[in-house]
């Protein structure tokens, strides 16, 4: 029985968690459609980038995954009287936990790999995918003894251009791209750099000259190396490679930075979120047990209910727990709120009901919440039957 009832929830486990992905990745791939348009990637590149993505979304999206699969498994046994059968036969709801805990326990585990380490490799490949993007585009347009304008407020020339090694040689920039005067530079030789902690392309000149134009004439400045450098916001319709956020670093480099932060006495808003991130990524591989152990009672005490009403009611009850746990978030950024209580408050919470929850289903009894909702499933027929 334990065996049976473990592969319907991983079944509906993947299946809940592979359509709630798919429909993120395609909300996302909508966000970059402007990107990845522009920079011609082909289907192998656009499926490699969303894998990368991936574990900044499933650190979300398996707790709630976890939670359907076990509150639509159980409801579905509920509905169909296999659980009254086994309490008539002995079985108590206890003895039906095993497949259940197990497969909030695989989760979990899989959330935490997923906060440890998952999420800061995906986006680590993912902001280095996009540079060489950048930079294979960036060679590529630079045809020999042809003036390009691809890139904003920059004007690029070079009479010879190795698209593998990027070596550039008698080159011609103009640079507008500061907003102020342009400059117009020639050079001998360059190459095109990426710098990756910036999210920049940089043309590296060699031995040339600048010209600018002023008031009084035009000025003449002779250097030995000189960058140029483009922002790749700019060429990728606002989005910054070089941007690491809390919520994208790696456990290991989030408690090196609170560290620093607590040792300089820092409290500030950098901060602050640097705490939330550390206290949200032990409290959302945990949800996975928590939220497991929450559905197994409500799902038996909600018998009779279509397995579509049964998706929004777990859906709401999902709902509930991720806006405490944003609440939670909203107030450690800002300091009102110790991120300790406000992030664990919720798990706190739904573990508690989970445990009541269990004894009182176990008892067949049911709690005053369920039974509200009954009586106005019971109003609502009543009066479709008069209508």
């Amino acid at each position: 029985m334990q065996r049976q009832m473990f592969k319907e929830l991983a079944t509906l486990f993947a299946l809940c968690a592979g359509s709630l992905l798919s429909l993120l990745l395609i909300g996302r791939l909508l966000q970059l459609r402007d990107i990845l348009i522009s920079q011609s990637l082909g289907f192998v590149d656009i499926l490699k980038m969303f894998a990368y993505l991936s574990p900044f979304f499933l650190l979300l999206l398996i707790p709630i995954a976890c939670m359907l699969a076990v509150f639509l498994t159980l409801l579905r046994m509920n509905t169909d009287l296999e659980i009254t059968a086994l309490r008539a036969s002995g079985v108590s709801l206890y003895q039906l936990l095993p497949a259940p805990l197990l497969l909030a326990l695989l989760c979990t585990a899989a959330t935490f790999w997923i906060s440890f380490s998952g999420l800061a490799w995906g986006m680590e490949n993912f902001r280095s995918t996009m540079l060489e993007l950048a930079r294979s585009k960036t060679q590529l347009v630079l045809q020999p003894g042809v003036f390009n304008m691809d890139f904003p407020g920059l004007t690029l020339y070079a009479q010879n251009a190795d698209t593998k090694s990027g070596k550039l040689k008698t080159v011609f920039v103009k640079d507008a791209s500061s907003g102020e005067r342009a400059s117009t530079i020639l050079a001998p030789t360059g190459v095109i750099k990426t710098n990756k902690d910036e999210g920049e392309i940089v043309f590296q000149l060699e031995n040339g000259k600048i010209y600018r134009h002023e008031k009084d004439g035009l000025s003449v400045i002779g250097f030995g190396t000189y960058q140029v450098r483009m922002d790749l916001s700019r060429m990728f319709h606002g989005y910054k490679p070089g941007d690491v956020r809390p919520k994208e670093m790696s456990w290991t480099r989030l408690h090196e930075l609170d560290d620093k932060n607590i040792s300089e006495g820092v409290d500030d808003n950098w901060a602050r979120k640097i705490r939330v991130e550390i206290q949200k990524r032990v409290v959302l591989p945990l949800a996975c047990l928590v939220l497991g152990l929450f559905a197994i009672p409500m799902a038996s005490m909600f018998s009779g209910l279509h397995r579509h009403w049964g998706l929004l009611l777990a859906l709401g009850f999902f709902l509930a727990y991720y806006t405490l746990l944003s609440l939670g978030l909203s107030l450690g950024e800002t300091g009102v709120l110790s991120p300790v209580v406000g992030l664990w408050l919720p798990d706190v919470l739904f573990f508690f009901a989970g445990l009541y929850g269990l004894r009182q289903a176990a008892n067949e009894r049911s709690i005053p919440v369920v039974e509200w909702m009954r009586h106005l499933r019971t109003l609502g027929r009543k009066a479709e039957h008069v209508s």
